[in-house]
């Protein structure tokens, strides 16, 4: 399998990292992780958001109602309160598990909830600032984009990661419950459902945060989310998709609405590796179609998931497989995508602004 088919379709082109046949070692202490420092002129503080859509049934689990998490970042007062984790212990210990068998690891060797820059419940710096919503690739965590979205609060902006439960490996809620995929096997059909549900959840967490306006970003699977929110709804009003398809089905040639209508909003195309709209017949119908600002850019010896915090996490692991994160030094691409996300947000955001700060700390669980 090449690497530009590894994107075809959203669960195809989101699927966590492909299984390496090596053989665990034995076990060892777990190696010391950190994320690269945020470079803007804030400190960055969070919460986590616990959210209950009473209108709206969960579509992958029958009986429950769709709950969901976000953790929201923010421009912070210098504080001593305790550095947020990287992820909750449930979804640590379920990843931890999964990267193990993929990576030839033992799991007690990848400890998931190293401290990151953010502090937990820091106090907000007052005022309305620009929003943007991130939505994590297809089966990955909130957390996977942390060095993103670290960086652009530290710029002033408030961000709001989605996880996406049950499709995601693991979401812990506040009463220690983790609700783990409960994906049913890979089809059209279920593409379709998976970007549907992904686009309600969006629509639901504006709704909850009283967001008139924001822009979204989004990995893969997420990438091809924010744009399919923008077709059906104008708060967001500035896109960006960081190597995903949008497509359901490439080879029948199956789009989502986004690259069949286009958009009348900024987007930005980020690739990597031999992924690009050359071929991509997603991108392609998408930049025939588009009516706003669009630019296309890419890496080209990065790799899909140079898009994730896995792009500096796995070379501290000593384990970094080129068809993962490329052969780009972990430091450019950082610096290369901090700058790209960091002027087109600037440029479509900056006089943008909503106090949502407030509102989302008034609701931490």
């Amino acid at each position: 399998m090449n690497r530009t088919t590894r994107r075809i379709g959203v669960l195809a082109a989101a699927l966590a990292l492909p299984a390496v046949l090596l053989a665990p070692p034995a076990s060892a202490a777990p190696v010391r992780l950190s994320l690269p420092t945020p470079t803007g002129p804030y400190a960055v503080g969070s919460t986590d958001l616990h959210l209950i859509d009473h209108s709206r049934q969960d579509p992958w689990v029958p009986g429950l109602t769709r709950e969901l998490m976000v953790t929201v970042r923010y421009p912070a007062l210098p504080s001593g309160k305790p550095k947020a984790p990287y992820m909750a212990p449930g979804v640590a210990k379920v990843v931890a598990e999964g990267d193990a068998v993929k990576l030839g690891m033992t799991a007690d060797q990848l400890d998931y909830r190293f401290p990151t820059h953010a502090r937990a419940g820091a106090p907000a710096i007052g005022g309305k600032r620009p929003v943007v919503l991130y939505s994590p690739g297809g089966t990955l965590s909130r957390s996977h984009g942390t060095t993103h979205l670290e960086q652009l609060a530290s710029e002033g902006y408030v961000v709001v990661a989605i996880d996406h439960t049950h499709e995601a490996e693991a979401v812990e809620f506040p009463d220690g419950r983790v609700a783990k995929k409960a994906l049913p096997p890979s089809s059209i059909e279920v593409s379709k459902r998976v970007i549907d549900t992904r686009v309600r959840d969006t629509r639901f967490v504006l709704d909850s945060l009283g967001l008139t306006q924001a822009g979204m970003f989004g990995h893969s699977a997420g990438g091809f989310t924010a744009g399919e929110t923008m077709v059906t709804d104008r708060r967001v009003v500035a896109g960006a998709n960081l190597d995903g398809s949008m497509a359901h089905s490439q080879s029948q040639r199956i789009f989502g609405r986004v690259a069949d209508e286009g958009l009348d909003r900024p987007f930005l195309l980020m690739s990597a590796g031999n992924h690009s709209a050359a071929s991509d017949a997603s991108w392609q119908e998408f930049l025939r179609n588009q009516r706003g600002w669009t630019r296309e850019t890419r890496l080209p010896d990065g790799e899909h998931f140079s898009f994730t915090d896995y792009q500096t996490l796995l070379p501290q692991l000593g384990n970094a497989p080129a068809a993962f994160v490329g052969t780009i030094d972990p430091a450019r691409s950082v610096a290369t995508q901090r700058a790209q996300l960091s002027a087109f947000f600037g440029k479509t955001l900056r006089h943008r602004s909503s106090d949502v700060t407030r509102v989302s700390l008034s609701q931490a669980s």
